[in-house]
């Protein structure tokens, strides 16, 4: 109980700061002047309540105790440096191939969110996604700070949960739900995208349990 409440006051701390005028521009002016650090810290926070959340779906109970939390927070302050990178990236290239005429759309707004979110599933969110099982299953196994076994941890994965439930999900939520971040201001796009980081929790939380499942089956 007392877990679900300060989950539940966290995000609705972030909320309100969004809905304060004086917050939220000091939100935006700290975003401008440090977009790489805001953006670690952005997905340290609610990347890792997401985290918190996906366990809620496999277990049914709060995990806090025994899983290195400390670790997956320091993950996803790395995923939100990898984020804080990627949405600009995707985002500018997209915007110069629209002034070239190489995409359809050119001075829709909708349009350039749709590709970039289009672009950002195709060439970068299952490898991000497979990552994240990766440095998951380095956690898990206590190996995080040690050398990696990359190719049994890879070779251990189960690929065919991840392109059934997880593969799936780009089509099905984040390539709408990255067009809809795509048409907010860039200085909210990274925020947008570690917001839906408490999504990713969900489905990877389904997909766990699922793999949990066929394993004991």
């Amino acid at each position: 109980m007392l877990i679900t409440l300060a989950w539940s006051l966290l995000l609705a701390a972030v909320v309100a700061m969004l809905a304060l005028p004086a917050s939220r521009e000091a939100f935006v002016a700290a975003t401008r002047a440090h977009p790489l650090l805001l953006g670690m810290a952005k997905f340290a926070l609610l990347g890792t309540m997401g985290e918190l959340l996906s366990w809620k779906v496999v277990s049914g109970r709060w995990k806090v105790r025994g899983v290195r939390l400390h670790q997956r927070a320091l993950a996803w302050a790395c995923y939100g440096l990898m984020f804080a990178l990627a949405i600009p990236l995707f985002s500018h290239g997209v915007d110069g191939m629209l002034a070239q005429g190489l995409l359809p759309g050119r001075g829709c707004a909708p349009a350039a969110a749709f590709w970039k979110s289009f672009f950002l599933q195709f060439f970068f969110a299952f490898l991000f996604m497979s990552f994240h099982r990766f440095i998951d299953t380095l956690i898990d196994n206590g190996k995080l700070f040690s050398r990696w076994p990359v190719v049994a941890t890879y070779a251990g994965i189960d690929w065919r949960n991840m392109l059934t439930v997880v593969g799936w999900s780009l089509v099905w939520f984040w390539l709408p739900a990255q067009a809809v971040n795509f048409m907010l201001p860039p200085e909210y796009r990274v925020l947008g995208a570690a917001l839906l980081a408490i999504a990713l929790g969900l489905i990877l939380g389904v997909a766990r349990r699922l793999s949990a499942t066929r394993t004991i089956d």
